[in-house]
């Protein structure tokens, strides 16, 4: 009988299944559905920094003494925090698996308090979303990427909860990232999120909201990093996330060297029964394929010789090319 028992930033799940910060894990009543729905973790809607930040600033009114403002600001803040916490705490009461919280951020500021109070309310685990763009002219060098260091020590200093690292795509190079995360305490990191995706009006001549559900392309960025990464930082855990849209596309994530999958959008576009369907699939093809447990083909197919996957990728591409000619 196969088994899809895994480990994910030490937490051990039933499956590989993790439901990403969404709108669909911002209520326990939800929760506790995914749960039933076959979820091996759920990853709770993110605490986001900016939403605070503008909240505040907002209220902030330059007639008032400066106390006063500063009272608004720290309401606005404490608020959106003790409102966090009590989602924590509800989905704790009616979930069996591991409750993940998030916290969306790209200052390292006051998010040291916030994930020890964030423990305290009983998450099993902390997932730092570190997501922005950089367009600063005199932006230097590498300082994106200490930025994610430095927040993770911070909270490592804080807290003893495994902390999980949601990177994304615009790094040149995320297996040096992936090192130093791992160096400073993170229990695994999630490749990739997924940036707004903008697109423009022409007719209107104004800027709109793209497509803002992932496709079954966007797979192939994830399988790509995860087979690099995990076969050159091995003591640390993957998720793949982005693209997971058909049953057998967590194997395919398995066999890269994921130990869990991130979805989200399926589950928007074709409900929870998308949960069940996998895990059926994957134990089917366990089986087939005579595997007992999920360690046993984790990353076989990872790239264990980086400069062999360069040549065969360039090969490939000229081959597909030359063929359209």
């Amino acid at each position: 009988m196969s088994d899809l028992q895994t480990t994910f930033a030490g937490l051990k799940l039933r499956n590989p299944i993790i439901i990403s910060s969404s709108g669909l894990t911002n209520t326990a009543v939800k929760n506790e559905k995914l749960e039933a729905a076959g979820a091996g973790a759920i990853v709770l809607k993110s605490l986001f920094e900016e939403q605070i930040t503008i909240e505040a600033d907002r209220l902030r009114n330059p007639s008032y003494y400066p106390e006063g403002s500063d009272y608004l600001v720290e309401y606005i803040r404490n608020h959106a925090l003790s409102e966090y916490l009590e989602l924590i705490k509800e989905s704790k009461k009616v979930c069996t698996i591991p409750v993940i919280a998030s916290i969306n951020c790209y200052r390292d500021s006051e998010w040291v308090d916030f994930a020890k109070q964030i423990e305290q309310a009983g998450a099993d685990a902390l997932e730092i979303n570190i997501l922005a763009l950089q367009t600063d002219l005199q932006y230097a060098y590498g300082s994106f990427e200490q930025r994610h260091i430095d927040i993770l020590r911070h909270v490592k200093q804080t807290v003893s909860i495994p902390v999980i690292m949601k990177l994304g795509s615009n790094l040149t190079n995320p297996i040096a990232l992936i090192d130093q995360l791992h160096a400073n305490g993170a229990g695994a990191v999630v490749l990739f999120n997924r940036f707004y995706q903008p697109d423009i009006d022409i007719e209107k001549m104004e800027q709109t909201s793209g497509n803002v559900f992932s496709n079954v392309d966007d797979l192939s960025l994830s399988l790509r990093w995860v087979s690099i990464a995990s076969s050159l930082v091995t003591k640390i855990d993957y998720a793949a996330s982005g693209g997971i849209h058909k049953p057998e596309d967590m194997v395919k994530a398995i066999l890269a060297g994921a130990s869990a999958v991130e979805i989200c959008s399926v589950i928007y576009q074709n409900t929870s029964a998308f949960i069940g369907e996998s895990n059926r699939f994957t134990k089917s093809w366990m089986q087939r394929k005579g595997f007992k447990h999920i360690s046993q083909f984790k990353g076989l197919l990872n790239a264990k010789d980086i400069e062999g996957i360069n040549v065969w990728e360039r090969t490939q591409f000229l081959k597909y090319f030359s063929n359209k000619v």
